[in-house]
């Protein structure tokens, strides 16, 4: 393979992960782009344009481009109102990919496109369009499933099985070449929940820059981030949306407090899809009400690289998501060495190991996060330990390793007949 096409329409990999709908997925582009480029792949990035000050391309490094492709109002819109500009987009990305002739473009051109690399169910559906335009394998990763999610609400209708979101992921996995997983539980939900072929689901792990996410000291972290230093710091990093579960490390902290521990909580990343702002203001009452106004540090989104500081000067890292496909936060702590209590779910039951690197909980109570926390914390030789082992977890991940896989795998689909549908 020598070009790629990457789809990823609803948000750019050049935005800051945790504002609005930018996230775990915008890392992953970002990252997988710039490392396929670095082993000599050209990767181009599509994403829908919302600002006039956007150019058409952006050279991020040698083989690494962003395109901006206008489909729609140019303007930042609800996730829930892009599927309308698919059609949009797909013309757009289409137009750029070929010549005026509609053909693939030539060597003065950059050469043809060798596949699509589908992100996300909005971009998956433009993908399964463009994969019969122009006769190319589509590889789908999806990041998020909505009957994953809904499986895992309890709150969630039977309906939401069969929702316009659901029905077009399991078309597009039916026709898709390859469908990346990112372990082996979100492989398993593929073919359970969508009748996935598993010969065609291929389990590439997110990587990690260990450039930027080791272990380093906690004092000096602490002092560079302005957070307390002679107290227990419990971190929550992520969007503030219901799915996430902040308000179960709120209460936690409350918990530890109620049980005379000297604790405090940062809450890094802001608000995000379309109850986010009611999540951050829940969030903020919350801490009122339970009188932790002094010991919950609410941060704002900041640069990923940036974030490896707020895992260093953490003792304890707290996940309790719903729902996880890989739990990005989980393996990024592990690389810095602090242990992580979570939910027992997704990806995040294979980045912690359950009493080795930190604790998987069944349940969203905050007196077993709590007792989780204590068990790390009053015992300074686990609590190393845990560390130890957590960066021996990590240290496969890399972006480099994902790549290559990536590579290999469309390079195999290159020469095989393309799935119908």
């Amino acid at each position: 393979m020598r070009r790629l096409a990457v789809l990823s329409f609803h948000t750019s990999p050049l935005l800051q992960p945790g504002l609005g709908d930018s996230g775990g997925m915008n890392v992953y582009v970002r990252e997988m782009a710039s490392a396929l480029a670095r082993i000599g792949i050209a990767c181009d990035v599509f994403t829908r344009r919302t600002s006039h000050l956007e150019p058409d391309l952006v050279e991020v490094e040698p083989n690494f481009r962003v395109h901006y492709v206008t489909a729609g109002p140019v303007t930042e819109l609800p996730l829930s109102s892009l599927e309308a500009y698919i059609g949009a987009f797909t013309e757009g990305v289409l137009t750029a990919i070929t010549d005026q002739s509609g053909l693939p473009l030539d060597e003065s051109q950059g050469g043809r496109y060798d596949a699509i690399h589908a992100n996300y169910w909005l971009s998956a559906i433009a993908g399964h369009t463009l994969k019969h335009e122009l006769g190319l394998p589509l590889i789908s990763t999806f990041h998020t499933l909505d009957r994953v999610k809904a499986e895992a609400d309890p709150e969630t209708s039977p309906e939401a099985f069969m929702s316009r979101r659901a029905t077009a992921e399991a078309q597009v996995i039916g026709c898709s070449d390859a469908v990346l997983a990112s372990c082996d539980v979100e492989a398993e939900q593929l073919v359970e929940l969508y009748g996935a072929d598993p010969r065609r689901i291929s389990i590439i792990p997110l990587g990690i820059e260990h450039a930027f996410f080791a272990p380093g000291n906690r004092d000096a972290a602490r002092a560079a981030v302005k957070l307390p230093a002679s107290v227990t710091l419990l971190l929550f990093a992520g969007r503030l949306q219901p799915l996430k579960r902040a308000d179960i490390a709120v209460t936690t902290l409350a918990e530890l407090t109620r049980r005379g521990e000297d604790c405090h909580l940062a809450i890094v990343g802001g608000p995000s899809g379309p109850h986010g702002d009611e999540t951050l203001t829940s969030l903020r009452t919350l801490v009122q009400d339970l009188d932790l106004g002094s010991r919950v540090h609410f941060v704002d989104p900041q640069p990923h690289h940036l974030l490896s500081s707020y895992y260093r000067a953490a003792d304890v890292v707290l996940v309790p998501s719903r729902s996880e496909s890989f739990g990005l936060v989980a393996l990024e702590a592990a690389t810095c060495g602090i242990p992580v209590v979570a939910s027992n779910v997704g990806g995040l039951s294979t980045l912690v190991l359950n009493g080795e690197t930190g604790f998987l909980l069944d349940e969203p109570d905050p007196s077993l996060y709590a007792t989780a926390v204590q068990e790390i914390t009053d015992d300074a030789s686990q609590a190393t330990a845990f560390a130890a082992k957590a960066v021996d977890l990590a240290a496969p991940y890399t972006w480099r390793r994902a790549a290559t896989t990536l590579a290999e795998l469309a390079t195999a689909l290159v020469a095989k007949q393309l799935v119908e549908c």
